[in-house]
């Protein structure tokens, strides 16, 4: 039984840092987050009381300024914590718009009905879906964007009830990530070779399903 526990976690740590240098290849910089923890009160391996947001955020407060694409410093910071999730920070080569799931399979269903542009997807424990698109940096209106949830609550927009777009100061959790109870976030559409969509246009498919 050892053996094979031993087998399973090493198999997930490679798993974990192919992700992440295939990341660096691509020119997205990641940063090693929290994992689930195996046992215990807590869902998360950070020493946050109630963490909001388990397995899903940096382990570093620095994350911004350690995210890198150097395959030398990955391969050493997964080699020292195995059990690391990765994190995407957005801002910077791509936005991420972060959508409950029933509102991201309608939209998924509209992209390919019409066959309209889309980037990268991904599931986050089936609760939410993540699509990548352009990025626009530093919107000029900063109530267009918010930060991630580790430190604010999601924000809700009128139109478009538990959306957030994370792009400067925030970031993602990435597949292949472990999270708390058995569940994973996953690749609905795996990152490809073509330019990231524009996201003003995807931002009229999620209103216009939401």
């Amino acid at each position: 039984m050892l053996a094979v526990t031993g087998g399973r976690r090493q198999r997930a740590r490679h798993r974990m840092i192919a992700a992440a240098r295939d990341y660096a290849d691509r020119g997205w910089a990641c940063v090693p987050a929290a994992s689930p923890m195996a046992g215990g009160d807590r869902a998360c391996s950070c020493d946050r009381v109630g963490c909001p947001s388990p397995a899903a955020h940096p382990l570093s407060a620095a994350w911004a300024l350690q995210a890198t694409v150097d395959q030398a410093v990955l391969k050493r910071w997964w080699a020292d914590q195995p059990q690391a999730n990765i994190v995407l920070p957005t801002g910077r080569v791509f936005d991420v718009f972060d959508v409950p799931a029933a509102v991201g399979a309608a939209a998924l269903a509209r992209i390919e009905a019409e066959d309209l542009p889309v980037g990268p997807v991904a599931s986050v424990g089936g609760e939410r879906h993540l699509f990548f698109v352009a990025t626009r940096g530093a919107p000029v209106d900063e109530d267009e964007w918010w930060s991630s949830n580790l430190d604010c609550l999601p924000e809700t927009v009128a139109d478009m009830p538990g959306m957030r777009w994370h792009c400067r100061d925030s970031y993602v959790v990435a597949p292949p990530s472990v999270l708390p109870y058995g569940r994973e976030a996953a690749w609905l559409r795996a990152p490809g070779r073509d330019p990231l969509p524009d996201p003003l246009r995807l931002l009229e498919v999620l209103a216009d399903v939401s």
